[in-house]
This record gives structure tokens, sequence and C-alpha cells, in this order.
């Protein structure tokens, strides 16, 4: 049935909380029968009722069912802690929006439970947000509705604010789950914290929150596609695999496909505005926004694919292991970056080393990069691979790239790590030879870890097995860096590349090389060398 009398039947049969199969109405993909009405079970939908309690109470009644659908119609549900159950699926309906309330002394979310040892608090508790679950199977929260977590917390700490949340969506060690056709706005620390839950699926979102958008952490069987996540201070997509479930356990098989990431001014994607006038983060720099791994990383991230993404006004991507985890076959592609306020490409194998001790320093190896064009990106952090001394990135390839810097650097701000210059939470001040950059093997992983760098295009240091085609780096403004530096590397190949150059400026640094080759790259002539502890062309 269809058209108006078909919908009236539709939310009729919701507010009976009866089977639409029994009468024979099919419900929409991903919605499963028994209806269950929150009106039924009390919920005004008023925007000042707290409407917690009913709607519990709608999910118990579905799960006792055996399942079912919590439907919401059109209203604003003021709402503290909503605990999801096994196979049942929460629809918000056109024009519905579940609101986080301000806690009071009358009321608040759920505590938050412990915290752990080894990374920040807000990724090692769950039960402290709007909606959460936790040893779940099949469960589902659905659109076309809204989530609007305007009375959550950005920061909670284990002594409080009392009775505060800080997350939308929060789940733990579930599996089967279906997050799709919604829109989020202002979800606290984490907008969706996913740890340990397997078979995830999340579509078609719009996330428009004030720190992490969406953090997949310890998960297995990922999908995210069609969505899109404006997170202005923080990352909008984040991979983990943290200690926070007691144990390490990695992060697997993931897709991310068709979704953009962007770092526009708070709450202006959702509004429409795409507002651009807020100029840093928190740390200084230009808004985060990006995709990354890490920085928890004790169990490691294996066969990962991205595609088909734009970056905007947004830090680019950053593969990060540093807490003892293998980070190992991943697949980057079809990725479009404009106005990039950090590095476009990031890969970091440090040794912070958060984590029971004796756990030895993880690996970062076979990375496959291509199809990447980046445009007005920070000069002051070119493409990065960095490993640690005796612990090289492995097996790296990169073609058909082309990156254009806003340039108008040199080694004089490489030497003198100007304080305008620098991140003043990340970066070591204070000057240095220009090359002589600090290893930081201990320091939380970013881009601006290393101040401003010697390379304009792309540095790398202690890395082995390197491949570049068809990459291309250049500037707008001149930059009298050198395109390329590379440091205790091995086995470097770079095939038909082609980099702007200042006059007087070298193309190629190599310090402690072995097994450098070029062919058909501009403007150097094609070369091989065996080994050298210095050369530049």
């Amino acid at each position: 049935m269809t058209g108006p009398a078909g919908r009236r039947s539709f939310l009729g049969y919701c507010a009976a909380g009866v089977s639409l199969a029994a009468v024979g109405v099919s419900p929409a993909k991903g919605v499963s029968p028994p209806f269950h009405d929150v009106r039924r079970f009390g919920a005004r939908g008023d925007g000042t009722t707290i409407d917690s309690p009913a709607i519990n109470r709608a999910i118990d009644a579905a799960a006792a069912a055996g399942g079912g659908t919590v439907y919401f119609p059109a209203g604003t549900y003021a709402c503290y802690t909503i605990r999801l159950k096994s196979d049942v699926a929460l629809h918000l309906g056109p024009g519905a929006t579940i609101l986080a309330a301000a806690p009071t002394a009358a009321g608040g979310y759920d505590p938050p439970g412990p915290g752990n040892t080894y990374q920040d608090f807000g990724h090692s508790h769950w039960r402290a947000a709007l909606i959460c679950g936790e040893g779940l199977v099949n469960v589902s929260i659905l659109g076309p509705g809204r989530i609007d977590g305007r009375g959550l917390v950005p920061r909670l700490e284990p002594a409080g604010p009392p009775g505060a949340g800080d997350k939308a969506i929060a789940l733990k060690l579930c599996r089967g789950v279906t997050i799709a056709d919604l829109t989020i706005v202002a979800g606290g620390h984490i907008a969706i914290l996913a740890t340990g839950v397997d078979n995830l699926t999340i579509r078609d979102l719009t996330v428009d929150t004030i720190r992490d958008g969406i953090n997949i952490d310890c998960c297995r069987d990922v999908h995210i596609s069609g969505t899109t996540v404006n997170a202005f201070n923080d990352d909008a997509i984040a991979l983990k695999s943290s200690y926070a479930l007691g144990f390490a356990r990695i992060t697997e098989n993931v897709t991310i496909t068709g979704c953009t990431v962007s770092g526009y001014d708070v709450g202006t994607l959702a509004g429409g505005t795409f507002r651009r006038a807020d100029p840093s983060s928190w740390d200084g720099d230009g808004p985060f926004g990006r995709i990354k791994f890490g920085t928890e990383s004790n169990g490691g991230f294996r066969a990962i694919v991205i595609s088909g993404v734009i970056f905007d006004r947004c830090r680019g991507i950053s593969l990060e292991t540093v807490d003892g985890g293998v980070l190992e076959d991943v697949t980057i592609a079809d990725v479009t970056m404009r106005e990039v306020t950090s590095a476009p490409i990031f890969l970091r194998l440090g040794a912070r080393l958060n984590g029971p001790p004796g756990v030895p320093v993880g690996k970062l190896r076979r990375i496959a990069i291509s199809n990447v064009t980046a445009y007005d990106a920070d000069p002051r952090y070119p493409c990065t691979i960095a490993g640690l001394p005796g612990h090289r990135v492995e097996d790296v390839r990169i073609r058909d790239v082309r990156i254009t810097y806003r340039g108008g650097l040199s080694l004089t701000e490489a030497a003198a790590q100007p304080a305008e210059l620098i991140n003043r939470f990340f970066a070591v001040p204070g000057a240095r030879e220009p090359y002589a950059v600090p290893e930081r093997a201990e320091a939380p992983p970013e881009p601006a870890m290393f101040g401003v760098l010697p390379a304009y295009g792309f540095y790398i240091r202690h890395a082995e097995h390197l491949a570049m085609n068809d990459v291309e780096v250049g500037f707008t403004a001149q930059d009298r860096r050198p395109a390329f530096v590379l440091d205790d590397v091995e086995d470097a190949d770079f095939h038909h590349c082609r980099a702007g150059k200042a006059a007087g400026s070298p193309t190629f640094v190599l310090r402690n090389v072995t097994g450098f080759t070029t062919r058909d790259t501009h403007p150097v002539p094609d070369t091989h060398v065996g080994h050298t502890e210095l050369t530049e062309l």
C-alpha cells in the first residue's frame, strides 16, 4: 500500500504494536516487526519531558517479544541513557529527534564505570551515553530522523561531571549492528564509539560534531559508506585497536567508501552553510576532520580498504601504529583533498607503547596508495613516512598521486623552527640543523610532531622497499626546500615522477640511502645509487 493512506496504515499499526506481516504490509529495509510506538509507552516527544524511561520500556517490550522495531514518530524526545537490547531496531521516522538532555539533580546518564590504564578515559567506558549497548546481537539504529547531542559533554573524567554523558552512540562487544540514514549533531566526545563490534554496517549518515565523529576500535568486518562527517576539533573517522577491552584485539576487514570528511566550522555542515571562518583548532593548526588509524594501536590493523573519499578543509590521512600493533595490508585509492591543513599522507611507526610492559615495537608494512589528488596543502607538513632506527616502515607503493602545496618556505625555517610556524602542542621548539629531525619515538604521533620539515613534498626516514610511480609534487608559491628527502632508506624506486623546483635547490637529498633509482623522473636524470651517505640530485 502506497500514498497517504498507506502511511496512515503504517503509523496505525505501529501505534497498536502489532506485526505488519499479519496484515500484509512489508516493513522497510532493516526494520523488523512487530512495531512498538514509543508514544504508546508514555513518550511525549515535546522536547522537555524526559522520555528515556518510556523508550526503555518500549525496548524491553520489543525484546520480550523476541525482537522488533521501536518506532519514533515525529517529535523531539528529550532523553538520558537509552539502553539497547538484542534483536531490537530503533527507527527514527521523518521529523523525529532524540535529544540528549542536560543532566540535573533529578536525573542524568548512566554512570560510566571504571576506566583503563592504557588510554584516555573517553575510550574506556560506554554506558554514559545517549544510546548504549553491551554484548548485543542484531541491533539497528535507523533514520531518517536525527540525534541531537547538545546535552552531552565533550570531555568526561572519572570524577565527573556527575550525571553527564559524553557519547551519542556507544557499543561494546556487539555483533550484527547497522546504523543508517541518520543525522547526528553535537555528538559529545565521540558521536559513535564501537569497541569490539563485529559485522558492523554504517551507511548514509551525516555527522556534524564538536570532537570525534566515528571511532572503530578493535572491530572486525566493518563497512562504512555514503557517510559525511564534519569534525572541526578531532578526527572524522578513526580506526583504533586499543586496550580498552582489557586485552589487545586487532581491527581488520574494514572498508570505507564513498564518504566525505571535513573540518568546516562546527555545526555548519548540518546547517548547510559550510562556513570556513574559524582558522584553527585547539592545537593551533587547522581543522582536524580526517581519517586516521590510531593513536591507540595495541592490537594492530589488517586488511583495510579506503576508496572514493573526499577530504575538504581538514587534515590528511594518517596511518599510525605506536603501541606495538602490526599495521599491514592497507589499500587507499581514489581520494581527493582540498585545503589540506596537515600532511596529506602520514605513515608513522613509533614506540609510545601504551600497554602492558614488554610489548615490542610493532610493524607498518604493505601499504598501497593510488589515485590521490591534493591541492592547497599546508607547506610545513609534507607527506611523511617515518619509522624508527632498527624498525623501518616496509613495502609502501604510491602511484598516480598529485599534490600541490602552498609553498613559501625554505631550509631557513626548517632550521629556525619559528614559534609562529610550529605546533604549540605536538612539536618541540628550538632551532636545529635542518636535516637533524628529532626521532621522538615515544611521542604521540601527529604530522606536526617533527616541526617544519626539510622537504616540501615527501620526507621519508627509516623505510625500505619503497616504490613511487607517476607521483607529482609542486607548489603555488616558490618553496626552496628539496622536494624529496630520504634518510636511512633502502631500496627506493622513483619512476615517472615530477617535482617543482626552485632555482638552486636540489630535487632529492639522500642521507644514508642504499639502492636508490630514478627513471623518467623530472627534473633529474635517470640515476642509480648503490649507497650514499649524502647525495643531492
